[in-house]
């Protein structure tokens, strides 16, 4: 696997359903996860960053803790997230962002602070849950993936906030 980059026209695609929850996919994700960890800041990863226009990613925060520093923020940990759909959205903030497939960049992109969603796992059975703080970020960023957006589509303005990583 390799991570497709900005401008790949392969990232600006809108991606299908999984229809077919077989050993396959089980297989795709479970080389995708480990394709995440080998990446540097690899928290989250979508297919579509690897070539394939189908609704799976994968958000990995285990053991971290974002937010407030009087209340840190918990998250749920793993989620292998097939077929993800918010359902609601609460509050909003502004926060940077960065993204594999933009490796050169990061940006400041306004997101909900809590977010409702439903999402499938391998095995096809749905599941619903509520995500705040840094795990509602990172859920949204990748599912814009799957929507064929990217954190740059998401920026107020180029000019002001899009910075160059060092």
């Amino acid at each position: 696997m390799e991570i497709l980059t900005y401008p790949d026209a392969h990232l600006k695609q809108q991606c299908a359903p999984v229809e077919t929850f077989d050993n396959e996919l089980r297989q795709f994700v479970t080389e995708l996860e480990a394709f995440m960890r080998t990446q540097p800041g690899g928290i989250g990863i979508a297919a579509p960053q690897v070539g394939r226009a189908e609704r799976v990613c994968i958000i990995d925060l285990t053991g971290m803790t974002r937010g407030k520093k009087k209340r840190p923020v918990p998250n749920q940990g793993r989620l292998i997230l097939l077929n993800p759909e918010i359902t609601e959205w609460d509050g909003y903030e502004l926060g940077r962002e960065g993204c594999m497939s933009v490796p050169d960049y990061t940006g400041n992109v306004i997101r909900a602070t809590r977010i409702n969603f439903t999402a499938d796992d391998a095995f096809g059975k749905q599941h619903e849950y509520t995500s705040e703080g840094f795990e509602a970020r990172a859920i949204q960023h990748e599912v814009d993936h799957l929507d064929g957006l990217l954190f740059l589509d998401r920026l107020v303005s180029r000019r002001t906030d899009l910075f160059q990583r060092k």
